[in-house]
């Protein structure tokens, strides 16, 4: 680790560190180590902090606390924001003289060059875990951090001049960084964290940061289907270059799908790498562009062929996304409680072919849901459970469109959701949990979510 940049950085200068979550308190403990005698300030909202943490007496620490805590910014000379904290309120003016930063944009200073970044508003988790596991089958070296659930920092002494690490990125994660990953990925932008930004235009850019700081020695792997990466492609002049993926089209230089294959196009030269037939447990179209964003990822890091085939085929894909909770009653439960956008629900209902009942809804962030109710309504599934402010609401929507061919279910318990499951559902069909919805109305996360819904399903079956 370069502790010249470091020193840089951070040494004499007035640091405030913005949000004591999970990730405020993997930074302080890191730059604590670097810088033993510096004066840091924490604030947050939380005015329990200093009760809830252990900290010395003698510790160079003040707190800035409650409801007004994001009044102090304007006087730090560098602030190191978390993820979770959102400054769509402030006058944006203000937010332009300040010197913002976060723990993934200290850490791309250290490390840049030896990170691949993915991100994406939905896929990212399956793809970083993808790419880790088939370089991991290759090689210890490797590191998995970032909005996966392990902050860099916490990793940062284990890393040599050899680690490749895989970072999964999240908007929040990346809105702040003036350095982008050697090798970044971007699988799709759609509407989500509206609540954190300004503008849904602002929540793009901030995903397109992976790419915005990259340099000609760089690779920027994007989804040539997805049309919001190419309006902000169009919009802005990148440096590195350039590997599109697609189902829908050839690829000049990158990878693509067709005739059942995946083909990988470089040099004037276009191969067959891999048969979309062959047997994996990653189900759907939506999972083939994962893929090929991780096959391209790894042969840039020139993992051999035969590692990146095998952990294609053997990568068992993560808790809440499709996920096959059992078989009770007859009836095939799903749990893709990771689900909070309807392209994600769609996606999951075209992976599983069979779905008979769904269920749908959450906390109501304002997200369009036309094509939702669209797609819904030309389906063959023919139970629809609606839950929360976002369930009435794509509800609404479909009745607004004159659907009679379904029956619907609304219910403000997940222990009335899984009774009416097992009620309705056709014997030797599916139960899928895909909400298209945030969970934050019933639940702190998804997982809980998800957890809630597993756990319901096997005490209703052992009843």
């Amino acid at each position: 680790m370069n502790i010249d940049i470091l020193n840089k950085k951070i040494a004499g200068k007035k640091v405030l560190i913005l949000g004591f979550g999970k990730e405020g308190k993997s930074t302080y403990q890191f730059l604590r180590k670097y810088f033993k005698n510096q004066l840091f300030t924490i604030a947050d909202n939380d005015i329990n902090i200093r009760d809830k943490n252990t900290f010395d007496k003698n510790e160079n620490l003040e707190f800035i606390l409650g409801d007004n805590y994001l009044e102090c910014i304007k006087d730090f000379e560098l602030i190191i924001k978390t993820p979770g904290i959102s400054l769509k309120n402030l006058d944006k003016n203000l937010i332009k003289t300040l010197n913002i930063s976060s723990q993934t944009d200290i850490f791309l200073e250290l490390f840049a060059k030896q990170v691949i970044g993915i991100t994406g508003t939905k896929g990212k988790s399956t793809t970083s875990s993808l790419i880790f596991n088939i370089i991991k089958s290759y090689t210890d070296n490797v590191i998995l951090v970032g909005n996966i659930g392990i902050p860099p920092f916490e990793l940062a002494e284990d890393i040599n001049n050899e680690t490749i690490i895989v970072y999964e990125m999240s908007s929040h994660q990346l809105e702040n960084i003036k350095v982008s990953p050697h090798i970044s990925i971007l699988l799709n932008i759609y509407q989500e964290h509206l609540d954190h930004y300004q503008s849904y235009k602002d929540y793009q850019m901030a995903k397109f940061n992976i790419a915005m700081y990259q340099n000609e020695n760089d690779y920027f792997i994007y989804n040539t289907d997805n049309q919001e990466i190419n309006t902000l492609l169009n919009e802005n002049s990148l440096k590195s270059q350039l590997i599109g993926f697609s189902l829908e089209s050839e690829q000049k230089n990158g990878i693509f799908s067709a005739n059942n294959n995946i083909y990988i196009s470089e040099n004037n030269s276009t191969n067959v790498f891999y048969n979309t037939d062959s047997e994996r447990f990653l189900k759907g179209e939506h999972n083939l562009l994962n893929i090929m964003a991780a096959i391209y990822a790894c042969k840039l890091k020139n993992i051999p062929d035969e590692n990146i085939l095998y952990g294609i085929k053997n990568f068992k894909g993560l808790e809440h996304r499709i996920e096959f909770v059992g078989e009770y009653e007859n009836i095939r439960f799903y749990n893709d409680s990771i689900s909070t956008i309807p392209e994600a629900c769609i996606a999951a209902v075209n992976a599983l072919k069979e779905v008979d009942t769904l269920i749908l809804g959450g906390y109501d962030r304002g997200i369009d849901y036309s094509l939702l109710a669209d797609f819904l309504i030309e389906s063959e599934i023919s139970n629809l459970i609606f839950v929360g402010k976002a369930g009435e609401r794509i509800f609404d929507e479909i009745k607004n469109l004159g659907c009679f061919n379904k029956a619907f279910y609304e219910a403000d318990s997940y222990e009335k959701i899984v009774e009416t499951c097992f009620e309705v559902t056709q014997k030797g069909k599916i139960c899928l949990l895909s909400p298209a919805a945030s969970s934050y109305d019933m639940f702190k996360n998804f997982e809980e979510r998800g957890n809630k819904f597993k756990e319901l399903i096997r005490k209703q079956f052992n009843k």
